[in-house]
């Protein structure tokens, strides 16, 4: 899992979102998981919302995800609850995009964090995320990932048998502050979001024989068409994950500026209703 510096953001054309504009000033990452009262709210709103939320003001990079059940990263959904990765032009979006989830009808729990890209490889549906944020060093501070991963359709039997026993290893992971299941579809477009409490924790659990011995297959074995192994420095964090913030001792709380909302009472963000905005 350790991974080389990478150099400073070039000029480049975003993807996922704003195809085409073009800049060479280092955005800001964020990730998020919402917990709502209604399944089908939720399911729907990871459709809907591809359309909606695209229209948002400052946003490079958007992927809505379906997430695993509790901190479980191996077979299983939480139906409930969602979560979103973005790049955003600045902190201003960020905190505009986070104060409008807040707002939402329906919604039990959030939890966001701000993040600076740390180094990794790989692409998200052929885009170079990290290419796309601000970067730092972590230090001896925590450290986020993201890996996610397009498995080949003749490998899914065997990723799947290899889950369940990496995702006990990680559970068990000194040093491991949070770790979730993430996903664009039910099969084939998976992968995890976790929190260390620095780098050297996250670098013991890749060297653990389970999960080194699955990377290994992956590899020799050719399970994947495309991957990503990406490492950020949280910087901020807020709201609830599981009914805490795991990040609440080692990072100053971060609250967004409240937002006006221009959302009428019919509105779908006011409504315990798909959004449709």
């Amino acid at each position: 899992m350790a991974d080389q510096g990478r150099s400073a953001p070039r000029v480049h054309t975003t993807g996922g979102t704003r195809r085409g504009s073009m800049t060479a000033v280092p955005g800001v990452a964020s990730f998020h998981l919402v917990s709502g009262r209604h399944a089908l709210v939720s399911l729907a709103r990871l459709g809907t919302d591809r359309l909606a939320f695209r229209r948002t003001p400052g946003l490079r990079f958007l992927r809505l995800l379906g997430t695993g059940a509790g901190s479980d990263t191996g077979p299983g959904a939480d139906l409930r609850r969602s979560a979103v990765f973005a790049v955003w032009d600045d902190e201003a979006a960020t905190d505009a995009f986070e104060s409008r989830l807040m707002r939402r009808a329906g919604v039990t729990a959030i939890w966001s964090v701000h993040l600076r890209g740390a180094g990794g490889h790989g692409r998200w549906r052929g885009v170079d995320v990290l290419d796309l944020v601000e970067h730092a060093d972590p230090g001896e501070g925590p450290v986020a990932v993201i890996t996610r991963a397009d498995v080949r359709p003749r490998a899914w039997r065997r990723f799947r048998a290899a889950g369940p026993v990496v995702s006990a290893e990680l559970a068990s992971a000194p040093g491991l502050l949070g770790a979730v299941g993430i996903g664009e579809a039910p099969v084939g477009r998976l992968g995890t979001f976790s929190i260390w409490r620095d780098v050297t924790s996250m670098e013991a659990f890749a060297r653990r024989p389970h999960h080194r011995e699955v990377i290994a297959r992956t590899r020799a074995e050719a399970w994947y068409g495309e991957e990503l192994f990406a490492r950020f420095v949280p910087y901020a964090s807020s709201g609830s994950w599981d009914g805490r913030d795991p990040l609440a001792d080692v990072l100053p709380t971060h609250s967004p500026d409240p937002v006006e909302s221009p959302d009428s009472a019919d509105s779908p963000d006011s409504a315990d209703s798909p959004d449709r905005s």
